[in-house]
C-alpha cells in the first residue's frame, strides 16, 4: 500500500489527458491520501471506545435492567435515529464554513463525553439521555469525516478510500467487544469497569483527531482536473436541500430509505442469534466480534470491486447477505456452524453497503456541497432504521420473534427487488472531470 502526501500539492494544469491523483505517476494504483489514513486511525480508535458498549448493552437493558423487547426496541431505535436528526445539521455547516475536522472533533467529543455518564444513568429515561446526547455526537461528525474522505480521493477509486476507512474502523470494533468480554470476566463491577474503559479510549481518538488530520482535505478530483483555483460560494440551506433535485442522489437516498426500512438492527440480530442458538449469556459480548471480523476482511476487497464492477450490484448483493442471514435465523436452529454462518453474513452486509454507499453518493453532488449531499442520504437511512427498531420491537413483543423476522425477510425481499429496478443515472457530478469514474450505486 503506497502512501502519497496529498497535502499541499498544487493543482496542475489542465490537459487532455485522463486525470491522475496528485503525486501519483500514470499507470500506479491510486495512493491512499493521509487524510484516509488519519481519519481511519481516529475511527479505529473511537470504534474500540462505542462496540465496548455496544457489546454489553443489550444484555445490561435486557437482562440487568429488565427491559421488554418494545422497551429496547425504542431505545435501540433511539440510539441509531437520533443522529438522523443532527446529520443534515453537520454536513450543512461543514459545507458552509469549510470546517469539516471542526464540525468532525465536536462530534467525537460529544460523544466521549457521553461514556463517563453511563456510570450514572440506571434508570431508562436517564440511559436513553445519555444515548441521545452520544447519537447526536455521532450525527454531527459522520458526514464531515466522510466528506473528508471523499474529498481526498479520487472518483475512481473512492470505494477503496471509503473501504480501507470502514476496514480501520471495524478493525476497531474487533477489539472493543474483546476487552469488554475481558474485562466483564475479570472485574467485580464489570459494567461500570466497561464503560470507565470506554471513557479512556474515546478522549485519546479526539487527541489523535487534533493532532493528525489535516485542517482541510485537498479535493483530488478538482485538483486533477484543474478547478482547485476558484473556490465556490458558500452553499445555503435550501440549496443542500435541493440536492435532491438531482436525478441520481434522489434514486441513491431512495434505496437507502426503502432497505433501511427492512434492516433489523445488530442488537436484535444478536439477540435472535442466542435465542435460536442458546449461547450462553457470558459469550454474548463476543458475538458482534464475528461481524466485526467478516466486515473487517471483506471491507476492502469489496470496495475495489465496487470500482471496477459497479456499486450497485455490489450494494445489492450486500442486502442479499443480509437476506441469507435472516433466512439462516429461520430455517438453521440447531446447526453448531449457524453462528458462524450469520455473522459472516452480516459482516458480510456491511462490508458491501457502508462504505460503497458513501462511494456512490459522493459522485452525484458537487465539491462544494459534499458533506451535504452524503448527510442527506444517511439522514434518510437512519431515520429507516430507526423505525425498523421500533416496528420489529413491536413486532416481536405483539407476535413474537419468528413471525416479526419472517415479516423482516418478505419486506426486504421485496425492496431489494424493487431497488434493483431503480437504476441511477449514468452519468454523475464527478463523470465530467473524471471520465474513470463510471461507477455507480
Amino acid at each position: 500500500m503506497y502512501v502519497a502526501d496529498s497535502r499541499g500539492t498544487p493543482a496542475p494544469a489542465v490537459t487532455t489527458e485522463p486525470a491522475v491523483a496528485p503525486g501519483i505517476r500514470p499507470g500506479r494504483r491510486a495512493a491512499l491520501a493521509p487524510t484516509v489514513l488519519a481519519l481511519g486511525t481516529v475511527s479505529l480508535i473511537t470504534d474500540v471506545s462505542s462496540e465496548m458498549v455496544t457489546a454489553v448493552l443489550p444484555l445490561y437493558l435486557v437482562a440487568g435492567l429488565g427491559l421488554s423487547p418494545l422497551g429496547f426496541g425504542l431505545l435501540d431505535g433511539l440510539y441509531n435515529g437520533v443522529s438522523a436528526l443532527v446529520r443534515l445539521t453537520g454536513g450543512h455547516l461543514g459545507d458552509r464554513f469549510r470546517r469539516h475536522k471542526l464540525l468532525a472533533g465536536l462530534g467525537y467529543g460529544l460523544s466521549a463525553l457521553c461514556k463517563p455518564l453511563l456510570l450514572l444513568a440506571h434508570t431508562l429515561p436517564a440511559i436513553g439521555a445519555v444515548l441521545a446526547l452520544d447519537r447526536t455526537g455521532k450525527g454531527l461528525r459522520t458526514a464531515p469525516r466522510d466528506a473528508l474522505i471523499s474529498l481526498a480521493s479520487t472518483p475512481e477509486n473512492r470505494g477503496r478510500a471509503f473501504g480501507a476507512h470502514r476496514a480501520m474502523d471495524t478493525a476497531g470494533a474487533l477489539i472493543g467487544p474483546v476487552l469488554a468480554f475481558v474485562i466483564l470476566r475479570g472485574a467485580a463491577d464489570g459494567y461500570d469497569a466497561v464503560f470507565t474503559v470506554s471513557s479512556c479510549v474515546a478522549a485519546l481518538g479526539v487527541l489523535v483527531l487534533v493532532l493528525f488530520v489535516p485542517r482541510h482535505a485537498p479535493s483530488a478530483p478538482a485538483a486533477a482536473a484543474g478547478k482547485g483555483d476558484a473556490p465556490a460560494g458558500r452553499p445555503s440551506l435550501r440549496a443542500s436541500v435541493h440536492l435532491l433535485r438531482r436525478p441520481a442522489l434522489r434514486r441513491i437516498s431512495v434505496c437507502a430509505l426503502l432497505l433501511g426500512l427492512c434492516t433489523v438492527s445488530d442488537a436484535f440480530v444478536f439477540l435472535l442469534l442466542q435465542r435460536t442458538t442458546g449461547i450462553a449469556d457470558r459469550w454474548f459480548a463476543l458475538l458482534p466480534l464475528g461481524t466485526a471480523a467478516a466486515f473487517f476482511l471483506l471491507a476492502l476487497p469489496l470496495g475495489r470491486l465496487a470500482d471496477r464492477t459497479g456499486r450497485r450490484r455490489v450494494f445489492l448483493g450486500g442486502h442479499v447477505a443480509l437476506l441469507a442471514a435472516y433466512g439462516l435465523l429461520l430455517t438453521g436452529g440447531g446447526q453448531p456452524a449457524l453462528p458462524y454462518a450469520v455473522l459472516l453474513l452480516h459482516g458480510a452486509f456491511y462490508a458491501a453497503t457502508d462504505g460503497v454507499l458513501m462511494a456512490a453518493a459522493a459522485g452525484t453532488v458537487p465539491e462544494e456541497q459534499r458533506g451535504a449531499g452524503l448527510a442527506l442520504v444517511q439522514t434518510g437511512q437512519a431515520l429507516a432504521r430507526f423505525l425498523c427498531s421500533l416496528a420489529f420491537g413491536a413486532a416481536w413483543t405483539a407476535w413474537g420473534a419468528r413471525p416479526a423476522l419472517i415479516t423482516a425477510a418478505v419486506l426486504l425481499a421485496v425492496s431489494t427487488a424493487v431497488c434493483a429496478r431503480l437504476r441511477p443515472d449514468e452519468e454523475t457530478e464527478d463523470d465530467e472531470t473524471a471520465p474513470a469514474a463510471t461507477a455507480t450505486l
